[in-house]
């Protein structure tokens, strides 16, 4: 392989100290984009991993099929209109890592006559059938569901080797990438579907010098690929997300200790939430958590799910209270839910209330009555904000996506359908659950309850 595919090697799999990647971990990376029998939009991950992929192209592929689709079911497709959906799906994520159209595309697909059958199942199977030339499998008459476990027929094809039979297709313009990855389809289904995409992207990512990607994350010594978990880093699912692979999500750039940290520089069109925030291990800015459409990736300790809704309410407009939680939020960095009260000044002023030193002084004895220096995020809000309205309306249908068959009921991966009821201030007559989904959404609406169609919470994990 060439200088630059050993560097982007090594972006994705580190430099293991000895005896090279783990075969297990690279098992499990090596299936490719498969739909549910159960669920025509849904994606299936068969093993712990690659949701980091998986996961954004779902989001993506949902915002397709939910806002851009003149279909009323879009639970349901035809194998055609699937194949139709993901390419288009996967054309759009290649398309934002690019820095430049000028620059040209990449993609990273089997050499000629090297492209594993989709109904390998042994070594005998996997030696002869790579002799076969390169040609384009033919449209099944199957069902999908017939197909769906050859994605992951890839036992015998090794790191090493799976490595030595890879090439590069370069392309200079959108509309014939477009065409490529159209034509790649069974490549994008079958056996490393998924790493031959996120190779693609990377090419593309770095198709100037890798130096663009080792500027963006922050340690780079740190893999894409976990070599002991063998999880996707937050480089990776931000560089799926947003087009830039930046190891942070808070909003912009920080410093800290002379060092440049980067963040997200605008608003994404789906967004991320995660479970550490609600641990106070992080903090997710506002271009995340108020995506374009709405559509969250939700991030536990060790897994991508994502969790939606068709009503554009709730990436409307922000409004006054919302502003106001989001500006008091900003003079309380650690997330304590409250200031100091010599801040109370410039939060009023932030948002344009009256902040005459008087007047300040009397809301601070309103709001600090017994005088412990401290200004609570709930009263403030009480105070300035008691009847703003959000525009959501009092409840709405949502849904959770998880790929993995054994986190879903009777082991099919289907959505978990729901209610959202997005309420203003703590009710205690309207308290639902306390699970890991509703913990992580709280960190973008504090006060939501969930009611779940089925009998257990839609697992996180």
């Amino acid at each position: 392989m060439s200088e630059l595919n050993k560097e982007v090697l090594d972006l994705v799999w580190g430099r293991p100290s000895s005896g090279g990647v783990s075969a297990s971990i690279f098992r499990r990376w090596t299936q490719g984009f498969v739909f549910s029998e159960n669920e025509h939009t849904a994606l299936e991950q068969f093993e712990g991993g690659p949701c980091a992929v998986i996961a954004p192209v779902q989001a993506f592929f949902l915002k397709n099929v939910l806002f851009n689709r003149e279909s009323s079911n879009w639970r349901q497709m035809t194998e055609e209109e699937q194949k139709t959906e993901l390419c288009s799906t996967l054309n759009e994520i290649l398309e934002s890592a690019c820095a430049s159209p000028t620059t040209g595309f990449c993609l990273v697909t089997w050499a000629k006559g090297q492209s594993p059958h989709a109904s390998v199942h042994t070594k005998s199977q996997t030696e002869s059938q790579s002799q076969t030339q390169d040609m384009p499998a033919p449209e099944s008459s199957q069902p999908p569901q017939e197909q769906q476990p050859n994605a992951l027929a890839a036992k015998d094809l090794d790191f090493e080797r799976f490595h030595s039979v890879l090439h590069k297709r370069t392309v200079m313009s959108v509309s014939e990438l477009k065409e490529e990855v159209l034509s790649l389809y069974h490549a994008w289904r079958g056996c490393c579907g998924v790493l031959l995409f996120l190779y693609s992207i990377l090419m593309i990512y770095t198709l100037l010098s890798c130096k663009n990607i080792r500027n963006e994350i922050q340690d780079t010594m740190e893999p894409l690929i976990d070599p002991v978990h063998g999880h996707g880093s937050q480089s990776l699912v931000n560089l799926l997300v947003t087009g830039h692979a930046v190891s942070n999500v808070w909003d912009g750039d920080r410093e800290c200790s002379g060092m440049k940290l980067h963040g997200i520089h605008k608003q994404a069109s789906v967004g991320f939430l995660t479970l550490m925030e609600s641990l106070r291990y992080c903090k997710v800015g506002s271009f995340l958590k108020s995506p374009k459409f709405p559509i969250w990736i939700l991030g536990s300790e060790t897994h991508l799910s994502v969790f939606f809704t068709k009503d554009m309410c709730l990436v409307g407009p922000e409004s006054p209270t919302e502003q106001a939680r989001r500006v008091f939020q900003s003079f309380d960095p650690e997330d304590n839910g409250f200031i100091p009260e010599s801040l109370l000044e410039d939060v009023m002023k932030a948002l344009d209330l009256v902040s005459e030193p008087e007047y300040v002084n009397l809301v601070k004895s309103k709001l600090d009555p017994e005088s412990l220096g401290i200004i609570l995020l709930g009263p403030f809000l009480l105070e300035f904000f008691p009847d703003q309205d959000s525009g959501i309306p009092d409840s709405l249908p949502v849904y959770h996506y998880n790929g993995l068959k054994q986190s879903n009921h009777n082991e099919r991966v289907e959505y978990v359908e729901g209610t959202a009821l997005v309420l203003g201030f703590e009710d205690p007559m309207v308290r639902t659950d306390d699970t890991p989904v509703k913990r992580c959404l709280q960190t973008k609406w504090p006060y939501i309850e969930l009611l779940w169609s089925t009998d257990r919470s839609p697992s996180l994990n």
